[in-house]
């Protein structure tokens, strides 16, 4: 079991604890504090000395398509899978992959053997059962199944509402998907949570606010994501959030003059607006085709989701002048906590040794994914089993 002590850090854990070492024994973080006991030369300590770098915890990614999205312009139009160094060097240390448009060529099986690719290269991955359509493609026949019996899968989604690609889901049918993933989360103690694509058809979240109104559900079931993408939606989801639901900002491109709210622009609006701090995610539809549509559902273009979106999210959030431990909660233990990871999203003795260190200008510097160093000073120093024979 190697052990590194990572000297003179400025930890954000994701609170301020200030000037800080960290003993690594293997994936786990067994000590943090400021008084470095003895250690026997013997235990071949590695040292690194940090210099006064901010530490943070590795970024959790609720939204990736890692086999690759896409395929709604024709089978060329399929996205490849990302890679794990676009991950890491992004400062994701845990995915969570899904399906969308194309729950066809690539189905839950399929997404399950990548999950389990990316954990044998050294990253912490999940998935959800399921993709855009009801009733949703399972390994066991149920939602409830899949979760609860299948290691890799800890929730259902993304289910799509509100979109022209949707199978127009009934309130029924969202209520029994919803019922399936909370139970299938009570036997397993995971997540168990319904992930829910929204698009951009006026009628919004109204199917989640009929789901709270008329059922004993609880609302951490329902975590909506893309809903920064109109202002109006934006401020459905905000009310959500306010009677108990998770909602997830997707840090996607936005052009000059469209509608959509840049993610870290609708982050500080929602902290602003004093709603509940621990109830906001970010992802970043890594992998995922960004299409545009014309009046009749046709593609007209279309872009490719990037790992590195979270990163450069919280850079512009850091050089606009909001401080890390306000917005670092979206990007860690948000995520963590609604996923049901209880060693991911802080740094704290027994939690993964999953860590982030920024550059001055607050760019990833330096990625550690379960004790081991996937990026040094900005690149790369482990990649995918297929990066290596380009």
């Amino acid at each position: 079991m190697p052990l590194t002590l990572l000297r003179n850090a400025e930890v954000y854990a994701p609170e301020p604890l200030g000037r800080c070492s960290v003993l690594v024994a293997g994936e786990r973080m067994v000590w943090l504090g400021t008084d470095v006991p003895a250690l026997p030369r013997e235990l071949g300590v590695r040292e690194v000395n940090l210099a006064g770098k901010r530490l943070l915890p590795g970024f959790v990614d609720c939204h990736a398509h890692v086999t690759g999205g896409g395929g709604e312009a024709g089978a060329h139009t399929r996205v490849p899978p990302v890679p794990v160094s676009r991950f890491t060097t992004g400062g994701v240390t845990t995915v969570v992959g899904l399906l969308g448009t194309d729950d066809v060529t690539r189905d839950t099986a399929a997404l399950v053997a990548t999950v389990n690719g990316l954990r044998n290269e050294g990253l912490s991955a999940y998935c959800y059962t399921g993709g855009y359509h009801v009733p949703p493609v399972t390994l066991t026949g149920t939602v409830r199944g899949d979760i609860a019996l299948v290691d890799a899968v800890i929730a259902v989604g993304e289910i799509a509402i509100s979109d022209h690609r949707s199978s127009q889901p009934t309130l029924d049918e969202l209520l029994r998907l919803a019922s399936e993933a909370h139970v299938g989360g009570l036997m397993s103690g995971k997540a168990g949570t319904l992930h829910l694509h929204v698009g951009d058809g006026p009628r919004g979240l109204h199917l989640v606010r009929e789901a709270l109104e008329t059922s004993e559900i609880p609302a951490r079931t329902f975590h909506p994501t893309h809903v920064n993408r109109r202002p109006a939606l934006f401020e459905e989801a905000c009310v959500l959030a306010a009677r108990g639901c998770t909602i997830d900002l997707t840090a996607f491109p936005v052009a000059e003059g469209e509608e959509a709210i840049p993610a870290h622009e609708a982050l500080v609006r929602y902290l602003d607006a004093g709603l509940p701090a621990g109830r906001v995610t970010m992802s970043s539809d890594a992998g995922g085709c960004l299409p545009a549509f014309d009046g009749e559902g046709r593609v007209t273009s279309f872009a490719i989701g990037a790992a590195g979106a979270l990163a450069h999210t919280l850079q512009t959030l850091l050089c606009t002048g909001h401080t890390l431990e306000r917005v670092l909660p979206a990007f860690t233990v948000n995520p963590a906590r609604l996923l049901r990871l209880e060693r991911k999203g802080r740094i704290a003795a027994g939690a993964d040794a999953d860590l982030v260190t920024l550059t001055d200008r607050g760019a990833m510097a330096d990625v550690m994914a379960m004790g081991r160093w996937h990026v040094r000073n900005g690149r790369p120093v482990i990649t995918g089993t297929f990066e290596r024979t380009a």
